[in-house]
C-alpha cells in the first residue's frame, strides 16, 4: 500500500523523527509539524499548545502538498512533580500539547482524510492506561488521548482508519532535563524509537477495510505495564 503524504507532529526528534524516517523508507512523503525546524523540504514550525495555530498549520500543509493521506500525532511533553508543586501554566501546557493539540491537528486534517479514506495514528502511553504518582498532567493528557481515540474510531468507522499506539519507555530525549528522581535508572531497558516507528508504519500500511485499532508496544521489562 502506498503511504502518500503523512503529517507527523513532533517529527523533529524522538519517536516523531523515527516515524518520519520510517515513512520515507516506505516510499511515503512525511511532513513535520514541530516547534523545531528539521531543515527538510516540507516542515512547519508551530506551537501545538495553540490549537487554532495548529489547525491553520495543517490547512497550510494540505494546500502546499495537495492533501494529507495520514496523520501521526507524536508530539508530547511532560511536567513531573506533585500537583501542588507544578506551576499551573506548566501543567496546563501538557494538556494543551498532548491532548488538545492532538485533537486540533486531527480535526483540521479530517476533510482530507475523509476524502481519501486516510488514516490516523494517535500516540497515547502506558500511562494513559495506568496512573502514576507525580504524573498527574501526563496521565490526564494520555488518558484523554485514549478516550479521544476510541471515540474517534467509533465516529469514523468505515471512513477513516484510526489506530491508537500505546508505547512504553523509549530511548529518546523525552527524559532529558528532568530531576534525577524522574529519570529512568541507567540499567532500565528502553525500546528504540525506530522499532516503535516500524509498528506505526505497519498500521498505516493495512489494506482498505482492515485496521489495527490499538497497539501496545513496550520493552519486555516495562515497569508500567500491565
Amino acid at each position: 500500500m502506498t503511504l502518500g503524504t503523512v503529517l507527523v507532529t513532533g517529527g523533529a526528534q524522538g519517536l516523531g523523527a523515527a516515524v518520519v524516517q520510517a515513512v520515507r523508507e516506505q516510499g511515503g512523503r512525511p511532513v513535520v509539524l514541530d516547534r523545531v525546524p528539521t531543515g527538510k523540504d516540507v516542515d512547519v514550525c508551530v506551537d501545538l499548545s495553540d490549537g487554532r495555530a495548529a489547525e491553520d498549520a495543517v490547512r497550510r500543509v494540505s494546500a502546499q502538498v495537495g492533501g494529507i493521506d495520514a496523520v501521526v500525532t507524536c508530539a508530547g511533553i511532560d511536567a513531573c512533580g506533585r500537583l501542588v508543586d507544578i506551576p499551573g501554566d506548566d501543567w496546563d501546557r501538557v494538556l494543551l500539547v498532548n491532548l488538545l493539540g492532538t485533537a486540533a491537528v486531527v480535526r483540521a486534517a479530517l476533510p482530507d482524510l475523509l476524502e481519501r479514506h486516510g488514516r490516523v495514528v494517535t500516540v497515547a502511553s502506558t500511562l494513559g492506561l495506568r496512573a502514576l504518582s507525580d504524573a498527574t498532567a501526563y496521565c490526564a493528557s494520555k488518558f484523554g488521548v485514549v478516550g479521544f481515540t476510541r471515540a474517534l474510531a467509533a465516529e469514523l468507522q468505515g471512513q477513516v482508519g484510526v489506530t491508537m499506539l500505546v508505547p512504553g519507555g523509549m530511548q529518546t530525549g523525552f527524559f532529558y532535563g528532568r530531576d534525577e528522581q524522574y529519570k529512568p535508572p541507567p540499567d532500565l531497558r528502553l525500546n528504540q524509537p525506530a522499532d516503535v516507528a516500524a509498528a506505526v508504519v505497519f498500521a498505516l500500511c493495512q489494506p482498505p477495510g482492515c485496521e489495527v485499532r490499538e497497539l501496545v508496544i513496550t520493552p519486555s521489562v516495562e515497569p508500567s505495564w500491565p
